[in-house]
């Protein structure tokens, strides 16, 4: 059986699977990163859990015929390099082909978001759309434009950076050096932040704010729709821009499920004037997004190489 390699590197812990050409996943399995160690550390690991996934694979279903991974941080796809990640303290590493001298394969890299999104795109909740926009609400917010298919990374691999769109200008602080930008009022960490000192208690987050809402609890409901009021904000400047068809939100705030999405709806409603207003929707792949993508990839990379056969 034709199957690739799919491996997610997060900051703290590495997903992988071995991907059929159908889509199903043969085999799984989750592995630390081990930055503890240092960015050397890291990259040795991502080579050595990769080596042990061909090895699995070959033994149980054949030799894999390629491989993808998804990387956090700025990310060079044409080059195939890490260009940089804050959270891995890597900086230029030439991943993709560290990897394919490992293995032996065509290899795939891209970035953890971008390929998250061409998952929730084409066999996730965007399915069937030819233009969407992917947003995660994680610790920070970031995002991938849907094209026909495809995710654009942009001139120069920024594309989708919505969390950095100025939503409240003159505002707070942004690691990024501007002020105001959308993932310091929307994020699930500026939630959780907003709620804990508004009353939630030091150890409150995102998830409890969220239950206070549903709960009817007043405070809570006041720092709620600050967040999604700042969203709404950002959504309909990038709706504006972008045009989707279909808008879908992930990550660990919409977990909170129609109580951000109900009043999130009528807050872009509200909003648009001559726009046309997209489905918003969540997502629907959850934190297998990241290591789909990137198995995509790795078909994606045979169907222009060598094998005609793969069904894609």
């Amino acid at each position: 059986m034709r199957h690739v390699i799919a491996l997610d590197v997060g900051g703290t812990g590495m997903k992988a699977a071995l991907v059929g050409d159908d889509g199903a996943l043969l085999h799984r399995a989750r592995r630390a990163t081990g930055r503890e160690r240092g960015p050397d550390a890291v990259v040795a690991g991502i080579l050595d859990f990769a080596a042990d996934l061909f090895a699995y694979g070959t033994e149980h279903h054949g030799p894999p015929a390629a491989a993808g991974i998804a990387v956090p941080g700025i990310v060079d796809e044409a080059r195939g390099t890490a260009v940089y990640a804050a959270n891995l303290g890597w900086k230029d590493v030439p991943l993709r082909e560290l990897l394919a001298e490992r293995l032996g394969v065509p290899v795939a890299l891209g970035h953890d978001v971008r390929t998250g999104g061409l998952a929730e795109g084409r066999i996730g909740a965007g399915r069937g759309a030819d233009r969407f926009l992917f947003v995660p609400l994680g610790t920070g917010i970031a995002g991938a434009i849907g094209i026909d298919g495809r995710v654009e990374s942009g001139a120069h691999g920024f594309a989708g950076e919505i969390g950095h769109v100025v939503v409240r200008p003159g505002g707070a602080p942004c690691p990024c050096g501007q002020r105001g930008c959308l993932e310091r009022y929307a994020s699930a960490s500026a939630v959780s932040e907003a709620w804990a000192a508004a009353g939630g208690g030091p150890e409150a987050d995102a998830a409890d704010c969220a239950r206070a809402v549903a709960a009817g609890d007043p405070d809570a409901r006041r720092v709620w729709q600050e967040a999604v009021d700042a969203l709404a904000d950002g959504l309909v400047t990038a709706l504006t821009l972008l045009d989707p068809r279909t808008l879908i939100i992930g990550g660990g705030l919409a977990e909170a499920g129609e109580v951000l999405f109900q009043p999130l709806r009528d807050a872009v409603r509200c909003r648009v004037t001559f726009q046309r207003l997209p489905s918003i929707v969540p997502a629907a792949l959850g934190d297998t997004a990241g290591c789909l993508g990137a198995g995509l990839l790795a078909r994606d990379l045979l169907t222009t190489t060598s094998t005609p056969e793969v069904d894609t």
